[in-house]
């Protein structure tokens, strides 16, 4: 499957979808300890790498992240860092052995204007698809306590589009947790698809694809 040349994310109107999977898909976060671990890891290498995280999930078995950065060729870097700290924290506390995730994360290019706020939606929507909580805002491992309920966790950055949502901080939580109750399945499908970038058509055409990678037209 193709990667996206990570010379190209986030610069000017992207910012990009990262999600990565456990081997086997097997649980690796069990307790509070291990997600504030690896949050704690985020929080680490985003200051480190001076990315900004807008939106993100830490579930059972998997991590998503919406983010940007101003020098998009070290996300393979930053995101390595992150993925082998927590494979050494996790075969120290539990004693496992061998692969914890199933390879290489995958990176979807996201049009910020058109597609940002869907988004974050289908992210922070993954603990209640999952049957893990009635409600986005009721999962502690995610961004959606800090959009909905005000809640500085130290490591989200606000979403420059949540501005939408209304002139006062109350009235975008009220409203950004009206957002997270819907749900749109045909839109949630096309950020499962994590090979195909979401941009307009339009948006497309700067795109070509070389050596299995989508890079920008010079």
């Amino acid at each position: 499957m193709p990667n996206y040349a990570r010379k190209y994310q986030l610069s000017g109107s992207l910012v990009y979808h990262i999600f990565n999977r456990s081997n086997s898909r097997v649980q690796i976060f069990f307790e509070d300890r291990d997600y504030y671990y690896f949050i704690g890891l985020l929080k680490d290498y985003s200051k480190r790498f001076s990315l900004k995280i807008y939106h993100w999930a830490v579930m059972p078995n998997h991590y998503h992240l919406l983010l940007e950065l101003e020098e998009p060729e070290k996300i393979s870097k930053a995101l390595a860092g992150i993925n082998l700290c927590y494979t050494r924290y996790h075969h120290n506390l539990y004693k496992s052995v061998g692969f914890l995730w199933q390879g290489r994360f995958k990176s979807q290019p996201i049009q910020k204007e058109s597609y940002l706020l869907a988004c974050s939606r289908y992210i922070e929507r993954n603990p209640v698809r999952s049957g893990l909580v009635k409600e986005a805002k009721d999962y502690t491992y995610s961004s959606a306590r800090f959009y909905c309920l005000g809640e500085d966790d130290n490591l989200t950055l606000e979403d420059p589009l949540v501005s939408e949502f209304g002139p006062s901080q109350e009235e975008r939580a009220k409203n950004y947790n009206k957002f997270l109750l819907s749900s749109d399945p045909k839109q949630e499908a096309v950020f499962r698809d994590m090979d195909t970038p979401c941009v307009e058509p339009g948006f497309m055409r700067r795109l070509r694809r070389g050596n299995g990678h989508y890079l920008l037209k010079k």
